[in-house]
């Protein structure tokens, strides 16, 4: 059961920084769009794509408002906040249970 415990607790760590990665794509993104970087840029386009992942589906739900505000980068972050708090928790409570 040690065995099994520590791997669950590694198992959280990297999904914990996985998620805050993925939670600062996303951020960075965001910004990025305010100020209209070259688009054809290396690390803007790999920026894009991975961010699109997780927010293209959102959009999906929610179209952008009248304003021409996007809230799909924002509700992503929220989603990413609780499952941090959620299965990386959850991961490491049964690796301490199981330790």
């Amino acid at each position: 059961m040690f065995v099994i415990g520590n791997l669950l607790d590694a198992a959280a760590s990297v999904l914990n920084v996985a998620l805050q990665m993925l939670l600062l794509v996303i951020l960075i993104n965001a910004l990025l769009s305010w100020v209209r970087p070259d688009p054809s840029n290396p690390i803007v386009m790999m920026l894009d794509r991975i961010s699109s992942l997780v927010c293209d589906p959102i959009r999906k739900l929610f179209p952008t408002v009248m304003s021409g505000i996007d809230f799909a980068p924002f509700i992503a972050m929220l989603a990413i906040w609780f499952l941090q708090m959620f299965l990386v928790n959850t991961l490491r409570g049964m690796a301490l249970r199981m330790g």
